[in-house]
């Protein structure tokens, strides 16, 4: 555990922690107090880490989603469901209106996409709309085809990348990354691509 600790640069209490909670399977035990621990322990180890300090899931919905992963590597669409319905903790957002709900509804069958009544995506997005509109922001469903359209962009280049490798562990820890951990790299994207816009348009 020691070795495992000082590769993945993880404290051993946290392993502990971990182990217990069943994020991290069992090592190999080789002795009363020792265990074994492989590639696919720094491997999970790593995983863990991301969910639970980049991504901001807690514990037990990191837990969620690996279980979920690891019961579905041979069904993409379930395993990526299952990544895709992780939300960080301590979210404080405005309860949706019904409007804003059947507005979602509208943008998804207007896009025509084939997604879950129950996506916590879907909900994200009524809360923003109820947000946007308790400050005046004068925006509807409408407004956000341009964007679906640049979504469904990305999400094609996502998922093109998940068909370089076999390996169903691999695969499924592509998929976490690349639906998960990637979304701040987006959102910083398009920060620094706003800023650039800005500096085309107004800058001296």
């Amino acid at each position: 555990m020691s070795e495992l600790s000082r590769s993945s640069g993880v404290p051993v209490a946290t392993i502990k922690y971990y182990l217990r909670e069943g994020l991290l399977p069992q090592g190999e035990a080789t002795a009363v107090n020792q265990a074994d621990y492989s590639e696919l322990h720094l491997r999970r180890l790593r995983l863990i880490r991301a969910l639970v300090g980049v991504r901001g899931l807690s514990v037990s919905g990191a837990k969620e989603v690996l279980a979920g992963v690891s019961a579905h590597v041979s069904d993409m669409h379930q395993m990526l469901g299952i990544v895709l319905g992780a939300r960080p903790v301590d979210k404080a957002a405005a309860k949706p209106s019904r409007t804003a709900v059947d507005e979602v509804d509208e943008l998804v069958k207007a896009v025509d996409w084939q997604v879950s009544d129950h996506a916590p995506a879907k909900q994200v997005i009524a809360e923003t709309l109820t947000t946007l509109r308790s400050l005046g922001v004068d925006v509807d469903w409408q407004t956000l085809l341009p964007y679906a359209e640049l979504a469904r962009r990305t999400a094609t280049l996502d998922l093109d990348q998940l068909q370089d490798t076999d390996d169903p562990l691999d695969r499924a820890e592509r998929a976490v990354v690349l639906t998960v951990l990637l979304e701040p790299v987006l959102l910083s994207l398009r920060r620094l691509a706003q800023e650039n816009e800005s500096a085309r348009r107004y800058g001296a």
